[in-house]
């Protein structure tokens, strides 16, 4: 089921908190990419579908500098392949010492449109790709070369990210907290009840800050409270 424009636009105001809440009512407990961070704290809250690029450990003699040279490159055909709009996200094998790519592939991502860029390694030249304004995710800056222990080997198969299973067509939503990935045929009902739940969120946060006590407020077991927020989503126009 591909990404609709509404869910887009409601996944950009959840945040990946309360979407984690909404995946385990489900069951889903490993969503959430382990030890990946925002390159930098400005970047806009990233939402795609998941375009996917593994890495397996490197093998010297498949892995000179001569291999760039070839159009079909895994690395270089996942920069050029991921379609406008998706995410490109790497199976790095959670290994930061050698670079998943540089700010010249993700600066050439960012151009062709692809909304983000995730991988559980580390990306090279990490101060300027958090200069671009692009949603950028990683585990910590790398070494420069990706050649040492990393062999770009498969395009947009089924990977695991920080111990999160990604499957191509996945919704990957970034923020400052981290990424986390909705299941594709989950991806409208949890926009829905998540967007619902923020809008209750803040409503409980103004109360909350106002000195309310959260017995019966959060979670909402008073049913006054369910009242009180009827009224209050009223008067937002929420």
């Amino acid at each position: 089921m591909a990404l609709t424009a509404a869910t887009r636009d409601k996944l950009r105001t959840i945040s990946t908190a309360t979407v984690a809440t909404a995946l385990f009512k489900r069951g889903f407990r490993t969503q959430f990419i382990q030890n990946v961070h925002p390159l930098s704290p400005d970047q806009p809250v990233l939402v795609g579908e998941a375009f996917t690029l593994r890495y397996m450990p490197a093998r010297e003699d498949l892995n000179q500098l001569s291999v760039f040279r070839d159009r079909s490159h895994p690395q270089r055909k996942a920069v050029e392949d991921c379609p406008p709009g998706a995410v490109l996200v790497m199976d790095s094998r959670k290994d930061a010492r050698a670079a998943s790519a540089g700010s010249i592939l993700v600066t050439r991502l960012m151009k062709r449109g692809v909304a983000g860029v995730v991988t559980d390694g580390g990306f090279r030249d990490a101060a300027e790709i958090g200069k671009l304004g692009f949603p950028a995710y990683h585990q910590r800056p790398s070494a420069p070369t990706n050649l040492t222990l990393h062999q770009a080997i498969d395009i947009n198969v089924p990977i695991g990210c920080g111990d999160a299973p990604v499957f191509p067509g996945d919704v990957i939503l970034g923020d400052s907290d981290g990424v986390i990935v909705i299941p594709a045929h989950l991806a409208d009902e949890i926009a829905d009840e998540a967007f619902e739940m923020t809008a209750y969120e803040d409503f409980v946060t103004e109360r909350v800050q106002a000195g309310q006590g959260i017995f019966g407020l959060y979670p909402a077991t008073d049913e006054k409270s369910l009242s009180d927020f009827a009224a209050w989503r009223k008067a937002k126009g929420r």
